[in-house]
């Protein structure tokens, strides 16, 4: 199985006779977006700021060329913050730059495990997680990311730690607001909630954050925030100077931090190596597959590979200072939209943030942190809207509890700890509902005749069943034109099960996927991806 990513790797760097004018618009476009944002996440994750930018530009190209999956962006994302923070904290004991060191010793035992995924092509994890699960986790790290920036935008240093606690001092923060460093951050929120409403021509080729930074370091500069002063205002004294701007070291040599390994095999470490490793493939898995539904006359990524491209990419960051990388969505969905047609527009993303960096380092230390902060802000309400409470509800009550499980015992907790409750929720409710136990453990029943392949579930269609699904559609190779997906034995089939298939389905080009027995079964609402249960005599 590794001389099969061994193999796949080489056809990465085959040279191209002609950059295509498109992938370098999408590329340019992209780094105008990567590159307030790697920062703003770096920051929020306690790593330097530089750091973000570090694992952009390896994402980029180092991804780009090994990556399975050309037009998704690796970089920095805002779904391992709270991984990346946590980490900091609990491993520095206080020392924020002894955690900062440890974090990157344990990205890097994290990112060995990702390729160790890859190489036993174990990367389809990802497919085989509950939805409801996944969209709970996301809201959750919305929530944390708006309770801790929410302060940076209000130019307010808070004193709480915990996300509850965050949360509950934002009215205390607003009260006690810095004035003009809140009109950077509200200016800013502002354009970032405005300009979805925008329907000009202009607002589809000029990215929200490059606008956020058109206005927010002229204010930044005009309020010379780069030098110490005070100000009076409404009886209160303020103050303003250069820690309320981005800062960067001398050089990208000066920003190289190495790991420091001694406490790798401690207990609170590897609890941090497992969340990066499996939250990170989850992420990326599943940011792949979107992508690939984004472009379908595109062809199919190759997991795989693309879980190896990332855990290269993720060692190599790690043993320079860089922050964890995973396969983002947003960013990717922006290189899609400006007409990226390669993995060169991946490339040329790295490229320039690099050269961005390293000749104009002055440039980017003009830059507010509030300004920063609003744009995490406005990715953490996205993650958290309101309207994914009412998707999820719509699906059925059960996928709700999952969801809302999730959110609240990971607030309360961790990302691991939240993950896995409502994991164990989703396994109880099936045993309450008659899922039989051997259908966690399935033996799928595969037939091939001629084109056609029949893959018959027994007991139950539920997540576990996943896997051993797409390892059958995958071994069925091109000369498939049909593949029969058999539930009429089954009691159960779930929704994690039903959302994945269309996705399975794609992983065979040219293949028709088709499900026998869903009219015997019952749908808990009317969503069509709702739970399915055999009909009482």
């Amino acid at each position: 199985m590794s001389e099969q990513i061994a193999r796949s790797v080489p056809a990465a760097l085959e040279p191209r006779r002609r950059l295509p004018v498109g992938d370098l618009r999408s590329g340019f476009l992209v780094s105008l977006i990567a590159l307030p944002l790697s920062l703003g996440i770096a920051l929020a994750s306690g790593f330097p700021p530089v750091a973000g930018v570090l694992t952009a530009i390896v994402g980029g190209i180092l991804g780009g060329l090994l990556g399975g999956a050309p037009l998704t962006i690796k970089g920095p994302a805002a779904g391992l913050i709270v991984i990346a923070v946590g980490a900091v904290h609990d491993l520095g004991a206080g020392d924020a730059v002894a955690g900062y060191r440890r974090a990157l010793a344990a990205g890097a035992v994290a990112a060995l495990v990702q390729i160790v995924f890859a190489l036993v092509r174990a990367a389809g994890i990802g497919v085989a997680m509950s939805p409801s699960v996944v969209h709970g986790m996301l809201a959750a790290i919305g929530v944390i990311i708006i309770a801790k920036q929410a302060h940076v935008v209000l130019g307010v240093k808070p004193s709480a730690e915990t996300p509850l606690g965050l949360l509950a001092e934002i009215p205390h923060s607003v009260a006690h607001a810095n004035p003009l460093i809140l009109v950077i951050g509200a200016a800013a929120l502002v354009i970032l909630f405005g300009m979805p409403f925008i329907r000009a021509r202009w607002r589809t080729v000029v990215p929200a954050p490059l606008v956020v930074l058109l206005v927010a370091v002229p204010i930044g500069l005009w309020l010379h925030l780069d030098r110490p002063h005070d100000y009076h205002f409404a009886a209160a004294d303020f103050h303003l100077g250069p820690e309320f701007l981005v800062r960067l070291p001398g050089s990208l040599l000066d920003a190289v931090t190495l790991p420091d390994f001694a406490q790798v095999f401690s207990g609170t470490s590897v609890q941090y190596i497992a969340m990066f490793a499996l939250i990170g493939t989850i992420e990326s898995t599943l940011t792949v597959l979107a992508v690939d539904s984004m472009n379908p006359g595109g062809r199919p990524a190759d997991l795989n590979r693309d879980l190896f491209a990332i855990g290269a990419g993720n060692l190599a960051v790690a043993l320079v200072g860089g922050l964890p990388m995973i396969s983002e969505i947003v960013r990717s969905k922006a290189n899609l939209d400006a007409g990226a047609r390669s993995r060169w527009s991946n490339v040329c993303h790295g490229a320039i943030l690099l050269l961005c960096v390293a000749l104009v380092p002055g440039l980017v230390q003009t830059i507010p942190l509030a300004a920063l902060a609003a744009m995490l802000v406005y990715t953490g309400f996205r993650l958290a809207a309101p309207r994914e409470f009412a998707h999820v509800g719509r699906i059925g009550w059960d996928q709700l509890a999952l969801f809302l499980t999730t959110l609240v015992v990971t607030l309360a907790t961790d990302l691991l700890i939240g993950v896995a409750a409502g994991l164990a929720l989703k396994i109880v409710l099936h045993l309450l509902r008659g899922v039989p136990v051997p259908a966690f453990v399935p033996r799928l029943r595969v037939l091939r005749d001629g084109d056609v392949l029949r893959v018959r579930i027994p007991g139950a269609a539920v997540f576990p069943a996943l896997l051993p699904l797409r390892r059958a559609i995958a071994r069925a190779g091109s000369g498939v034109r049909e593949v029969v997906v058999d539930v009429r034995e089954v009691a159960v089939v779930d929704h994690t099960f039903l959302a994945r298939l269309d996705q399975l389905g794609k992983e065979l080009p040219g293949a028709d996927l088709r499900v026998e027995g869903l009219d015997g079964l019952d749908p808990v609402s009317a969503h069509p991806h709702s739970l399915r249960r055999r009909r009482r005599p």
